[in-house]
């Protein structure tokens, strides 16, 4: 299957989830206020990931039709 824009979507969002995640195991947080944007940050990328994986799913489920 070609790699479409959802796909490309997908990996970056992932990549900066697994990114902002490393950072907060290895203490890159300097204070409370640090973590608690770090952790927006991932809520947020996780909250993305979701809205592509429906696009997507629904972007295919019309080419079906």
């Amino acid at each position: 299957m070609a790699t479409t824009v959802f796909d490309v979507l997908s990996k970056n969002i992932e990549e900066d989830r697994s990114s902002a995640i490393e950072f907060l195991i290895h203490g890159g947080s300097q204070d409370f206020a640090g973590y608690k944007e770090m952790v927006g940050l991932i809520r947020g990328l996780e909250t993305s990931q979701r809205y592509v994986e429906d696009l997507s799913r629904k972007y295919m489920d019309d080419n079906d039709d």
